[in-house]
């Protein structure tokens, strides 16, 4: 078997605990033949070099910022063929003030809707909503969710602002709620790919805590999406 190398870069808000999530995925991408570097920073997206042997990215960073000549490495690495993946915050809201790094993944976080005051504690569950994850048609026979039914999660649920150069496997839908200010409910992406160059994305949304990750369905979507986002053979 041909390995692959995986660029794992992890850090920003702790709150999303990168080291511990990351963690969990090592194994997985160990054992399916990848050579794994790990990094604490997004310095390495600079190093062009580097870059260029990297199949895979698996990025968690939440809320952190991005010197121009990282985000401009790590999108040519993209177009170049290099695989660019990551869960929830630690990819959809990694660098709000980048709006090339907006451009590259498709989509970024707006907010996760709360509970409704009178329930409100002042814990982190107070944003956890019960909500549905749709699988898309296209998601029903794309490789990264086939065979995924429809599943419930009771965590951050994400509202997503995208532009529609996505190709979208999986959806949530946010209810109108009389304390909220939307007046119909609104349908964001939870899982989506995207074609970048020779390069292939794959963003999604649920992820904000170790046992959302280890979630069976959204630990599928997650593993199957490194797999699928590895750089190519038409794009060697």
């Amino acid at each position: 078997m041909t390995r692959k190398n995986a660029l794992v870069v992890r850090g920003g808000w702790e709150g999303h605990r990168p080291v511990q999530a990351t963690e969990l995925f090592l194994p997985f991408l160990r054992s399916s033949g990848y050579t794994v570097r790990i990094e604490e920073s997004t310095d390495v997206y600079a190093d062009a070099a580097e870059m260029a042997v990297t199949d895979l990215v698996v990025q968690c960073v939440t809320m952190s910022e991005i010197k121009p000549e990282q985000v401009a490495g790590l999108s040519a690495a993209v177009v170049a063929g290099t695989g660019f993946t990551g869960w929830h915050g630690g990819i959809a809201d990694s660098f709000r003030a980048s709006s090339d790094y907006l451009h590259l993944v498709g989509g970024q976080f707006a907010t996760h809707p709360g509970k409704e005051p009178c329930q409100r504690r002042g814990g982190e569950d107070d944003n956890f909503l019960p909500h549905t994850i749709d699988i898309t048609e296209l998601g029903r026979e794309h490789p990264i969710t086939a065979g995924i039914e429809d599943f419930e999660l009771d965590t951050e649920q994400y509202w997503v602002l995208h532009d529609e150069l996505i190709d979208v496997l999986a959806t949530t839908t946010h209810p109108a709620q009389p304390w909220q200010a939307w007046h119909r409910p609104v349908t964001a992406p939870a899982v989506w790919t995207r074609r970048w160059g020779a390069g292939r994305i794959v963003v999604t949304t649920p992820g904000h805590s170790l046992d959302v990750l280890e979630n069976p369905d959204v630990r599928t979507i997650i593993e199957r999406g490194m797999l699928w986002a590895t750089r190519t053979a038409s794009a060697s």
